[in-house]
């Protein structure tokens, strides 16, 4: 049975307009019209929580914005700039020029492998004036990329496989609850910060002992990769090496400060319109401001320390030793000076190019990623994209692609896939090559590093 406009509006109580156009194509395609009213039923209850699905975001942004009374709406917007609009979508910019209508907002950039979020769309980048937005920073504080070339060539990888794979398992953990039996060691716990967090954050350092050394679910991943150096990098003369690859975050750590601060700031900011609640922001001149000032740059200090651990296991398990590595963080405020001014610039979902800086570019599970050099172009206030950016959310592309298609694509780029789930399926990601032409303005390729054996957190479909 096909639903129409005026059953929804009545099943549901929404206005009519462009948000019941939007639940329809969603209605429409369900297979199952009840189970498709009550998930509809639940993104209107709390539509805040659906912001960053794709799925659901463009729903549940109409309803945020029905609510916003007009005399609540935000200024002009400060100048910015988008890369790659032609394969953004249009909630991502909009939610790109909420956030630079902001009192506190100096200037904005979105990279090309944008999607929505919760308030800045990811790969979004925020200048502010003395303010701090901790969903402006991200959930996962700190997330960053970090490479390792080894002592090994490229062509050394086949006899080689079984140890390789084995030194990924043994020494990698992922997802929900992920531990070691015995905790791994790090100068990080030893972090004076620690002792500088307000009393009710400090008993968080017994959760961050216990996972010290593992990496989240999601588009989390370690792989030993293929890297091709067209120049010397560091010391490292131009070829073919073998190098390992991860991409990790501060774990439950991160997420408990952004989740209290992003509490905090948003009572402060009571008065913000619906739409730009999720980028209520902390005076850095305040307690709470440098409250979060301190254990933002903690959470990051240990994501850092995460891979540190993940690099020396892996490659000392695998009898190998390090030659070269370059890492970056892609979710994170810096105080940096621009036009002359010291600024808060965040970084959500975009790494930092300032000139001859390097950084790390992924791909996907299967498609290259990249060593880049940074440009330092002012107008993406020195940024660069963080990744390929996804086309289809976790549930989408879980209904979309299936194992068999996911093992074809992996097979035909060369690539051992140890676990990983159907939601992190290439196919569910944008074009890399396209992106990375997009930004040729802000980085260049410095090596192509091609994944060959990964290891990331399933979700249970990797089989037909």
């Amino acid at each position: 049975m096909t639903i129409k406009g005026d059953a929804l509006i009545d099943a549901l109580g929404w206005k009519p307009g462009p948000v019941i156009a939007a639940a329809l194509r969603y209605a429409r395609a369900h297979p199952n019209l009840d189970e498709a009213l009550a998930t509809l039923a639940r993104v209107g209850e709390n539509p805040l929580e659906y912001c960053e699905d794709p799925e659901f975001a463009e729903i549940a942004n109409r309803l945020i914005e029905a609510d916003v009374p007009d005399t609540m709406q935000l200024g002009e917007p400060v100048p910015y700039r988008v890369w790659g609009a032609d394969g953004i979508e249009d909630l991502t910019l909009t939610q790109m020029d909420v956030a630079c209508r902001l009192p506190v907002s100096v200037r904005g950039a979105q990279m090309p492998d944008g999607h929505p979020g919760y308030g800045l769309p990811i790969g979004g980048v925020l200048a502010t004036r003395d303010s701090v937005i901790p969903y402006a920073v991200g959930v996962d504080i700190g997330c960053r990329m970090k490479l390792t070339i080894v002592d090994l060539p490229a062509n050394r990888l086949e006899g080689m496989r079984g140890k390789l794979r084995n030194a990924l398992t043994a020494e990698t953990k992922f997802g929900i609850g992920g531990s070691f039996k015995g905790t791994r060691d790090h100068d990080v716990l030893e972090d004076e910060a620690w002792k500088e967090l307000p009393y009710s954050l400090r008993n968080l350092r017994e959760k961050a002992v216990a996972q010290l050394g593992t990496s989240g679910s999601g588009n989390h991943f370690a792989s030993w990769c293929e890297i091709e150096v067209s120049d010397t990098l560091g010391e490292v003369p131009a070829g073919k090496y073998l190098a390992l690859l991860s991409h990790s975050g501060s774990r439950g750590f991160g997420a408990q400060i952004a989740d209290r601060y992003t509490k905090e700031a948003m009572a402060k900011c009571s008065f913000l319109p619906a739409n730009a609640k999720r980028l209520a922001w902390l005076d850095t001149r305040s307690s709470a401001g440098q409250e979060y000032w301190l254990a933002m740059n903690l959470a990051g200090r240990y994501a850092a320390a995460n891979h540190d651990c993940i690099h020396k296991h892996v490659i000392k398990a695998a009898g190998l030793k390090p030659l070269f590595c370059v890492e970056n963080a892609h979710n994170l405020a810096w105080k940096e000076m621009h036009d002359g001014e010291e600024l808060i610039v965040h970084r959500k979902g975009a790494t930092p190019a300032a000139v001859g800086q390097l950084g790390v570019i992924p791909g996907t599970m299967a498609d290259p990623a990249f060593v880049v050099r940074g440009l330092g172009n002012e107008e993406s206030l020195r940024s660069a994209s963080h990744g390929a950016g996804r086309k289809f959310s976790r549930s989408m592309a879980m209904k979309s692609f299936t194992g068999s298609q996911m093992k074809k694509y992996l097979a035909d780029c060369g690539v051992e896939l140890i676990s990983g789930g159907v939601d992190e399926s290439p196919m569910a990601y944008k074009n890399i090559h396209d992106v990375m032409k997009a930004q040729e303005d802000l980085v260049e390729i410095v090596a192509k590093i091609q994944p060959r054996i990964v290891l990331m957190a399933g979700d249970g479909r990797s089989e037909d």
